[in-house]
């Protein structure tokens, strides 16, 4: 167990915090930036002498991460401490010009999940992006990848399946640290921002959240368990179906159920496979609000069996295409108005992966994951700052 884990926020407080003396500050943050002592990363740099904190900008979910998914927000003015909260997720993801006005220095203190659907990291990218654009630096405070920094699985998303769920060709679980995405944005997408990232202390890539001895605060409201993360993912797909991925109960991510699904028979099929890692359970649940709210539905719950050898993306494939094979006049792609693509096919980063459920063959969509994955790990190389 990793008893010594240093954040990159207690480094910087430690030896690096004089670098802000004399700069107007701006804090890209919400409650998951605080040092192993629970303090937060907005009081630590309100109270501190040599930093003047200017401006503070806030993600998807809110600076108290109490935001549902996709709910906007509007700018504010923070109540401890007077200073102006820009909204990056409320008229628009990206920081303006006049935002950008308000900062010398713009810091980055924020935990990630070590999936390519969780849109903190593209906010970051677009911060980098305005830093690069109005000649700010950008300081990346490194934070653990919670579900570990050896295993890589999924696609690599297609330049038209772009978007903010999905904004670069970056693997469904990439395994990389918030720092090591930065460097690896910054130069792969010639971004070219002035690009500075404290590094942890003492963590190692094979280490899961529970082994940091890190106390974990979670970045979202559906983010409730390491076993959540190991399996978002692949779950997290869910979310472009008609199928309920767990919104609205105890256990978001963990299970996958609708009204019309047959608990025990997915789970007999689904255990039938000997899919690595995983077991699955029948289940009823009734989800409290979003997809089946107050509808009772059957389906199965998603049981780890060993954290180490599970690939979520792959579990969750073969379950989509059992449930397509079960129940084809039942299973939709959920489609939007506003989307130029099925909203199932901005997860996937493709329309491959539904075509081969529709046509009842993921052999080749698998494949070509594992082409994929095998190319990003070569591509990710020079951007690894852990062992």
């Amino acid at each position: 167990m990793n008893q010594q884990v240093r954040l990159g926020l207690d480094v910087f407080m430690e030896h690096h915090v004089t670098q802000l003396k004399g700069k107007r500050v701006g804090l890209l943050t919400n409650q998951t930036g605080a040092n192993r002592d629970l303090i937060s990363t907005i009081r630590l740099f309100h109270e501190h002498p040599d930093i003047q904190l200017t401006a503070l900008f806030a993600p998807e979910h809110g600076l108290k991460t109490n935001a549902k998914e996709g709910e906007k927000f509007s700018d504010f003015y923070h109540s401890k401490t007077g200073v102006i909260v820009y909204s990056l997720y409320g008229k628009s993801k990206k920081p303006s010009d006049a935002m950008m006005a308000e900062v010398d220095v713009v810091v980055f203190d924020m935990q990630d999940i070590g999936s390519r659907y969780y849109t903190y990291i593209y906010t970051m990218a677009y911060m980098m992006e305005a830093c690069a654009r109005t000649g700010k630096q950008f300081i990346i405070l490194d934070r653990p990848n919670p579900i570990g920094g050896i295993e890589v699985e999924g696609n690599l998303v297609e330049t038209d399946f772009t978007s903010f769920v999905g904004l670069y060709p970056i693997p469904n679980r990439h395994g990389m640290t918030v720092g090591e995405l930065a460097l690896y944005f910054n130069e792969e997408f010639t971004i070219h921002c002035e690009l500075v990232v404290i590094e942890m202390e003492e963590w190692k890539r094979d280490c899961f959240i529970t082994e940091t001895n890190l106390p974990w605060i979670p970045p979202s409201p559906n983010t409730t368990s390491l076993e959540m993360m190991l399996l978002y993912p692949g779950t997290c797909l869910i979310e472009g179906t008609n199928l309920s991925e767990g919104r609205g109960t105890t256990q978001p991510f963990e299970i996958i159920g609708a009204p019309f699904i047959d608990g025990e028979q997915l789970q007999d099929a689904v255990n039938a496979l000997g899919l690595t890692g995983v077991r699955a359970r029948a289940l009823s649940f009734t989800p409290t609000y979003q997809k089946h709210a107050g509808e009772l539905c059957e389906g199965i719950q998603l049981h780890i069996s060993n954290r180490q050898t599970i690939q979520p993306l792959n579990v969750v494939v073969h379950i989509l295409a059992i449930i397509a094979k079960l129940y084809p006049q039942e299973l939709r792609f959920l489609e939007y108005g506003s989307l130029k693509h099925p909203m199932f096919d901005l997860l996937a980063g493709n329309a491959d992966l539904r075509k081969a459920l529709i046509n009842g063959d993921i052999s080749s969509y698998l494949e070509q994951c594992q082409k994929a994955s095998n190319t990003f790990l070569i591509n990710r190389k020079p951007y690894l700052r852990y062992r």
